[in-house]
């Protein structure tokens, strides 16, 4: 059985799960799936922490257009635009190696607009690793380059990047984990309250989480023309 926790969920869990104002209740013994409905007396839905971080990709970093003349804005002077999607993640959380190694594979999907002769173009991207939904552990940049057949107007290409994270730094405490799991039934005189209105149960859960997200590495205008487009 792999080491993760199992809470009760009583609120909406968003995809930054570290921020989400999540209010946890125990359960049982046992690995829970998530999405199941527990039957033990109690009200709401498990769902599963583990070791492996969320993957995503950061706002405002999922795209890029290249202009030329690069110091144009001009519809017409767009280039190349591309867009990373398909991002999925992979890790083994449930091994006893110091390190987790996270996998992310994602899809680049890019266009051009002139379409005469084969090229390539190369884009530059990123994957960080991200702590408490704001403190980056490591980044690390890559370049993933597409192929356009002479006429081809819309070309992809598939890419990988992997990051490592401490198991210690992923790994709760072990009197938080029991904060968390204690059983508790409904009548008894804490069966309400939320473990995440502690302080310290909170920050150690958040200190605890991280994301590996994947972007295009941006220049400030590039990054500034995605915020206003």
């Amino acid at each position: 059985m792999s080491r993760l926790l199992s809470y009760k969920v009583f609120a909406h869990v968003s995809f930054r799960i570290i921020a989400a104002p999540l209010a946890l209740a125990l359960l049982a013994g046992g690995c829970a799936q998530s999405g199941d409905i527990t039957a033990d007396g109690g009200i709401g839905v498990s769902a599963v922490r583990s070791v492996c971080p969320v993957v995503g990709v950061p706002a405002g970093t999922g795209d890029i257009t290249v202009f030329d003349p690069p110091a144009s804005r001009d519809a017409s002077a767009i280039d190349v635009t591309a867009t990373i999607t398909n991002v999925r993640g992979t890790c083994d959380g449930a091994g006893a190696a110091a390190e987790v190694t996270s996998t992310v594979t994602f899809d680049v999907r890019a266009r051009r607009s002139n379409t005469a002769a084969a090229r390539d173009v190369t884009l530059p991207y990123f994957i960080t690793i991200v702590r408490g939904g704001t403190q980056v552990s490591a980044k690390r940049i890559g370049r993933v380059a597409v192929h356009f057949d002479a006429g081809q107007a819309i070309a992809s290409t598939s890419a990988t990047a992997t990051a490592n994270i401490s198991r210690a730094a992923a790994t709760l405490p072990e009197e938080v984990r029991k904060s968390l799991t204690r059983k508790r039934k409904a009548g008894d005189q804490d069966a309400a309250i939320d473990p995440l209105a502690t302080p310290e149960v909170r920050q150690a859960v958040l200190t605890a989480s991280f994301e590996a997200l994947v972007g295009f590495q941006l220049t400030e205008d590039q990054l500034r023309y995605n915020a206003q487009r």
